[in-house]
């Protein structure tokens, strides 16, 4: 059965940092492209940032480059999400999740297994 536990979350003030990391068991993980996503109250899941099987590959949302960095190590089967200059809007719980494929993934729907998600909360 594969699993993905996140951790990281928390509540911070605007401008402050949070470190994501996504643990996964249970399927190849070094095989597996990665990515973040992440919903807000009353609003639909989306994509933040993903990786290929190996982090050489990275895409972000527009709304999060050049504050957010994706990466991973798969020697600990672990995908992070290194989180600054956070803003209120950045409000939201966030999912780490994972597909049948090495390449990048930039789609929600190409994706097929979740962990369960963490808040994080911004206060301005």
């Amino acid at each position: 059965q594969v699993q993905l536990v996140e951790a990281g979350g928390g509540l911070v003030q605007a401008g402050g940092s949070l470190r994501l990391a996504c643990t996964a068991s249970g399927r190849p993980f070094s095989t597996t492209a990665m990515g973040w996503f992440r919903q807000a109250p009353g609003k639909e899941r989306e994509i933040v940032s993903a990786t290929n099987w190996n982090g050489s590959i990275t895409s972000y949302a527009d709304a999060v480059k050049g504050r957010f960095t994706i990466s991973r190590d798969n020697n600990k089967n672990t995908l992070y999400l290194q989180m600054n200059s956070l803003k209120p809007e950045d409000t939201a719980v966030y999912y780490c999740a994972g597909g049948p494929w090495t390449s990048l993934l930039r789609e929600i729907w190409e994706y097929d297994y979740w962990g369960q998600g963490t808040q994080v909360t911004v206060s301005s």
